[in-house]
This record gives structure tokens, sequence and C-alpha cells, in this order.
């Protein structure tokens, strides 16, 4: 019976490839001269630390611009609140990925109401889809491509005949 998973993934090379481009840049603009301004990674987590707020602001722009480029989509980035003091300001960007369970119940009811003859399974944070003809499962990835109100950029992995 064919099948695929629905997953929420980040590549973690990409996105050091990402942070080590941003960093370079960061470390040859003028604006920037000076600061001590950088981006470090640890787990999922990017730490901005410069000196002002108006530079967090440029660096996440900078931080956008590479990930793009580098294929990482911008809804995976949650920016948390700045902390700013005298001569520092430190700002944490959380990288989201899996699939939590309000996002998964409401892809599985959009799969639903969709009348496509397919049946859609939470497992953790992946979602397994299963159907007798492959061009079910086709059409449900269209569905769910078309989604503009998903928080999380979706990959199709798994996909058996």
């Amino acid at each position: 019976m064919p099948s695929f998973d629905i997953v929420s993934e980040l590549d973690k090379h990409e996105l050091q490839n990402a942070l080590d481009q941003a960093n370079k840049e960061v470390t040859t603009r003028y604006d920037f001269k000076g600061t001590d301004s950088e981006f470090e990674l640890k787990g999922t987590t990017v730490t901005m630390k410069t000196q002002s707020d108006f530079q967090l602001d440029q660096m996440f722009d900078i931080l956008v611009q590479k990930a793009n480029r580098r294929g990482i989509d911008v809804k995976c980035m949650e920016r948390k609140d700045a902390d700013i003091q005298l001569k520092t300001a430190k700002q944490v960007v959380e990288m989201k990925e899996g699939l939590d369970a309000p996002l998964a119940k409401k892809i599985i009811k959009a799969i639903k109401d969709s009348k496509i003859k397919v049946q859609a399974a939470n497992q953790g944070d992946s979602i397994r889809v299963t159907g007798k003809k492959r061009d079910d499962l086709q059409q449900v990835m269209q569905l769910l491509r078309g989604m503009e109100d998903l928080e999380l950029p979706l990959q199709y992995n798994n996909f058996r005949d």
C-alpha cells in the first residue's frame, strides 16, 4: 500500500554553513567594525551578539538572507525578545523543527476534510499518510503545499509504493 511521511526537518549542516557566511559578512561590513558582533549556534538555537538593537535587526536580516540562499525556510525561525544592556545586545533565534500536536491535528483535519481516500496517522513528530493509489497521495501533497496558514515548512519523505 503506497505511503509517505510528512515531516518538518531542519538541515543543521546547511544552517551551520549559513551562519558561517553570516559571521564572515558581519566581520567585513563597515557598520559592524569594532562591535565584536557574532552568530553562535548551540543545537537549534542561534544567538546573535552585538552592541545595539538596531544592529540586531541588521544581523537578523543577514541571517534570513543567508538561510534563504541555503534553502532554510524563514517560517522555522522564531525570534525571542532581545536582551539589551548598556554596551551589549543579545537575541536568541529558535529554529523550530518537528510537528507539534496542534499542527499535526490541523494537518490531519485538512486531509480528512478534503475527502481524498487516504488515511493519516500521527506518529510523534511525523504524520504517515497511506492510500490505495499513488495519485491520491500526490493530491494530498498538492493540498498541503497550497495551505498558507502552516507555521512550519513541510517535507515529504519515505515515499513507498
